[in-house]
């Protein structure tokens, strides 16, 4: 065989062995297999670009003898597109150019056969061309740019990061893919090992505050670094961290600082700030105060997005009083890192001097609020009281007074606007208002005008201008006719008391006596039962409410005041009708008023000249009957649909069964039955069993209507006149009942008529007609006769 390498053409010859060896038996002869083929790797530059084929390698057989009779065959991975062989010589050339680092070797198989009969003259066998690297890939950074942190202040050769290159050249031959590492840009901050890649710091106390971040460009070479490497770079950003490294600082020592006197707590005075340039927690400060006279007039407080301390007005600051105040503020780190403790203090103080303006202010009264006593009725102009306010500027301006007139609408009260003396404009009544709250304004005069009010409670004192009035429940008396038959003589059926408008004193009370004019009754009395009550006593036996139903009893009442005020009140005492356990069961609501002009035989004329008028009605309608003529000579009225009005008097639900007009304005046509109207019928139908007429003297009249309906009802020539039966069903279905008093009617003489005692003043002759059948005499006692 004959091999290539690097344009030098060695030949690797295939010879033929015959060996011949004795078996294990005698005479026997042993072939050892032939090889024709004895082969070594072939190797190719990659990346050749020279103009001719780079001749690879050349087989050769031993039984070639150079005649041309054996032809070589190459197969395998790139046999006749990258790797060709001339079938006579058994050259094999590249015809491409290759590279290692997609493909590092080739697996080819060789054979010889004989050209004309193509019959194997040697096995095939495989052999393998290499690819032989070259440095044509420079290293890469697969995974830059790179981002790193590091503390602030760190020590020198702290690690930062490790960047880490990649070469695609065979580390496994030669220096090509042997890199090494460098930095171009970040010195003298920063260094990288050679070897390793990792970024350390190079300088010690970088500070965060001078200069945050950096940016670092990192090469790697390789061929070991040396002339004729291929490199690489990539960029590393490098950011300081912060560390609490710088105390807090006030800009300046001493802060000037005002506030007008005028403001109002919890307002804004001025804002101061300690820089810090620390980060974070690193950067925060807090505030205090730490000595000063105005501690205790002033707050601090801190803006959480500023990060300022606030200073504000905690009280009232007065020109007039303190005009400077002096604070000191300290401010510090909450927050410390121990190992730059010796860089400290970490706080600073300031100065704060804060001066009081003037302010134009209003008066000031001298008290919050003011309370007057007056007592009422007093004449006007009495005195009540003086309020007292005075200006606290500087200027000490004078004050003007008025009361303004929303507060006093009436305008009980006047003002005396140089002294503040409050006076009554006209009298005042307790009864009617107890408390008079007014306002006082006070105004300086020049400056601002400004002004300010005081309220005043003016207190009505009472006075006894009023007096004593029974109370409410107290104005009527009811007692029983029968209570005292056997009762004592001298018996208690009520206790009354008294009110008073005015207020009572804490001995005062009332006193109960008869008016003198029926101190010397033989009826009634009064106890005083010296506790501002009195009872009323009854001292005879007998009352009756036929004689006598009320009796109006005088009483003369005394509050026993300053001056003593007293009064007489009317007790209205009513004699009732009760049961057996004196429960009363009706009494009069007021009394007669009626005179007694009619008598019982008077009422009963009336009875009887109203049922005349009625049966001269009915009779009239009989009789115009039995003529069959109208009763009006205008035929072109029908006065029957006038009786059709009647119906509404009752209002009830019978109204709405009136008849059907048409049978009204024909009366003979209705149920297809038309009598004569010139002959009068003979025929009548008999009236019902024990339906017979009432007496002219009779009063039910109700009986003698219904009977005259039922007789109408049973004659089939009579017209449906409802003259008649609308005094039969008047009102009858209204659920208010009738109206008509004919109803009432009774045969009864000797009926009782007590009752219409307790119907009122209104009914008061009925009931002295009816009801009183004995007069008595006045007998002295207050009460009315009949």
């Amino acid at each position: 065989m004959n091999m290539l390498h690097q344009h030098d053409l060695h030949t690797c010859h295939l010879s033929l062995h015959r060996h011949r060896q004795r078996g294990g038996k005698e005479g026997q002869v042993l072939h050892r297999s032939k090889r024709g083929w004895v082969w070594n790797q072939f190797f190719v530059i990659e990346e050749y670009t020279g103009p001719d084929p780079v001749l690879v390698g050349r087989l050769h057989s031993d039984v070639d003898t150079g005649t041309g009779n054996i032809k070589y065959i190459l197969s395998g991975e790139g046999a006749g597109t990258i790797f060709v062989i001339d079938d006579k010589t058994g050259n094999i050339h590249a015809t491409k150019t290759l590279d290692r680092e997609e493909q590092a070797q080739y697996t080819l198989t060789a054979q010889a056969v004989d050209r004309h009969t193509n019959k194997p003259l040697e096995p095939p066998s495989e052999f393998i061309v290499k690819v032989q690297d070259i440095n044509d890939n420079p290293p890469e950074f697969l995974h830059g740019p790179y981002y790193a942190r590091v503390p602030e202040m760190s020590n020198v050769y702290t690690s930062v990061i490790q960047v880490t290159a990649t070469d695609a050249d065979d580390p496994t031959y030669g220096n090509s893919a042997r890199l090494v590492y460098s930095i171009l840009q970040g010195q003298p901050y920063f260094s990288v090992e050679s070897q390793t890649g990792i970024i350390r710091t190079a300088l010690p106390n970088m500070d965060r505050e001078a200069r945050q971040e950096y940016n670092v460009v990192i090469q790697a070479k390789d061929m070991g670094g040396h002339m004729g490497g291929l490199s690489g770079t990539t960029e590393v950003k490098i950011t300081l961290t912060d560390v609490n490294d710088n105390p807090p600082k006030f800009p300046l020592t001493v802060y000037q600082m005002s506030v007008s006197e005028d403001k109002v707590p919890g307002e804004e005075v001025g804002r101061l700030m300690a820089k810090d340039p620390d980060l974070g927690e690193n950067g925060q400060v807090n505030y205090r105060f730490v000595d000063g006279d105005g501690m205790g007039v002033f707050e601090l407080s801190t803006d959480s997005e500023t990060k300022e301390a606030i200073i504000k007005l905690k009280k009232h600051v007065d020109y007039e009083n303190k005009r400077l105040y002096t604070l000191k503020v300290e401010g510090s780190n909450p927050h410390i890192d121990p190992r730059f403790l010796a860089w400290g203090p970490y706080k600073d103080e300031a100065t704060i001097k804060i001066s009081v303006e003037d302010a134009d202010e209003p008066p000031v009264f001298m008290a919050p609020s003011y309370t007057f006593e007056v007592e009422e009725n007093a004449p006007a102009g009495t005195v009540v009281g003086r309020v007292h306010a005075k200006d606290t500027d500087v200027a000490v301006n004078p004050i003007r007074y008025m009361i303004p007139q929303y507060t006093d609408i009436e305008r009980f009260f006047s003002i005396n606007s140089e002294d503040g003396l409050i006076t009554t404009a006209k009298p005042l009544d307790r009864e009617t208002q107890a408390w008079h709250n007014i306002s006082v304004s006070a105004t300086e005069i020049g400056g601002h005008h400004q002004d300010t009010k005081v309220r005043v409670n003016i207190r009505v004192k009472d006075v006894n201008d009023n007096p004593p009035e029974l109370a409410n429940n107290n104005n009527e008396v009811f007692m029983c006719e029968s209570a005292n038959v056997f009762a004592p003589v001298i018996q208690s059926i009520q206790t009354i008391s008294a009110v008073d408008k005015d207020e009572m004193g804490h001995r005062q009370h009332f006193t109960f006596s008869l008016a003198p004019e029926v101190a010397h009754n033989h009826n009634f009395s009064i106890k005083d039962n010296r506790d501002s009550t009195a009872s009323v006593v009854v001292l005879r036996k007998g009352f009756s409410r036929l004689t006598q139903d009320i009796y109006h009893l005088p009483i003369e009442i005394n509050d026993n005041g300053l001056p003593a005020m007293s009064s007489t009140n009317t007790l209205t005492i009513r004699v009732c009708s009760c049961d057996t356990k004196n429960t009363i069961l009706s009494c009069n609501v007021e009394p007669y008023v009626l005179p007694a002009g009619l008598s019982t035989g008077a009422l009963i004329a009336i009875l009887a000249c109203i049922v005349i008028l009625l049966a001269i009605v009915v009779l009239f309608v009989a009789l115009r009957r039995q003529k069959k003529e109208p009763l009006i000579v205008f035929e072109e009225e029908d006065i029957r649909e006038n009786i059709i009005t009647y119906d509404d008097e009752g209002g009830g639900e019978e109204d709405t069964e009136a008849f059907d007009i048409a049978t009204l304005q024909n009366p003979d046509g209705a149920n297809g039955f038309l009598p004569r109207k010139d002959m009068k019928p003979e025929f009548q139908y008999p009236m019902r069993p024990g339906s017979g007429r009432p007496a002219a003297n009779s009063v039910d009249v109700d009986d003698f209507i219904k009977t005259r309906i039922a007789e109408a009802d049973s004659d089939p020539t009579a017209p449906p006149y409802d003259s008649i039966q609308i005094y039969g069903y008047e009102g009858r279905g209204s659920l208010a009942g009738s109206l008509s008093s004919l109803e009432s009617v009774t045969t009864e003489s000797d009926l009782d008529y007590d009752y219409l005692q307790s119907w009122g003043p209104r009914f008061k002759k009925l009931a002295d007609l009816y009801g009183a059948k004995d007069c008595y005499a006045n007998d002295g006692d207050g009460g009315e006769d009949c």
